[in-house]
């Protein structure tokens, strides 16, 4: 049977009967050291596939409830217990916040995937510039310095001292109360101020994409750590019915040898 590629490896379906059959029994492995996945019907890779017993108690009740006969000895694929993780997660969610938003759905995306959601927003923004933003930065940057300030200032008494003193010599360019100043700072201010407020809203609009990446990272990071949380609490448990049952097979081997 030729075999299909897939993005875990080669994986061809599996002999004999539906995996999702509840009447007849499941087909044997088809290759040495593989297995069939319940929910596909695959074979693939032993490495590639999750037994029953590493699947959490939530997990497994979605998985039953697609595919009925979900029990021990079964084995799942990557890519389906990746799909039955999303949902579940995505119930979790629906349940505790209603429905669900955008960066939400880009989050499950993620878990289920794999891929990183985190992103250099300076980088990609920068790149994005155009030749109008950049200027409207550079004024902001200029209009917001103390070196502009000092400037101002001194170019301002600047331009009153040779005013005044010029009344001693020749008319000034601009007496008193210094209508041509008054224009001048009247006009700087009109361009200024639209300029600053562009480099505001480019710098609002940034804010809030890392605002958005900080929240898909955090909320990714919330879920896994409880996914873990989940996961290590039925790891314990099952170990821990495991123990419980080798100490009873002790306690009946002691009593035999007593008898």
């Amino acid at each position: 049977m030729p075999l299909r590629r897939r993005a875990t490896g080669w994986a061809r379906p599996c002999k004999g009967p539906s995996v999702r059959d509840e009447t007849q029994s499941a087909p044997a492995d088809p290759l040495p050291g593989a297995g069939c996945c319940h929910v596909c019907g695959r074979a693939l890779p032993a490495t590639e596939l999750q037994p029953f017993l590493s699947v959490r108690p939530g997990l497994s009740a979605l998985i039953e409830a697609e595919a009925p006969g979900w029990a021990e000895g079964g084995r799942i694929c990557r890519a389906d217990i990746a799909r039955f993780r999303r949902l579940y997660v995505e119930r979790m969610l629906e349940d505790e916040r209603g429905e669900l938003g955008t960066l939400d759905r880009a989050v499950l995306d993620s878990l289920e995937t794999g891929r990183t959601l985190s992103r250099h927003l300076d980088a990609d923004l920068a790149e994005r510039l155009t030749l109008g933003e950049r200027m409207a930065d550079a004024v902001a940057r200029l209009g917001g310095s103390w070196p502009f300030i000092s400037g101002f200032l001194g170019l301002l008494v600047l331009w009153i001292g040779l005013n005044v003193s010029a009344l001693l010599h020749r008319p000034p360019f601009d007496p008193y109360p210094f209508i041509l100043l008054n224009l001048l700072l009247s006009c700087i201010a009109a361009l200024q101020a639209p300029i600053i407020m562009m480099s505001q809203r480019r710098q609002e609009t940034q804010d809030r994409l890392r605002g958005e990446n900080d929240y898909r990272v955090n909320l990714k990071a919330e879920l896994e750590i409880r996914q873990l949380h989940e996961k290590i609490d039925h790891q314990l448990a099952h170990q821990w019915q495991r123990l419980v049952e080798m100490q009873q097979i002790q306690i009946e081997l002691l009593e035999e040898r007593r008898r």
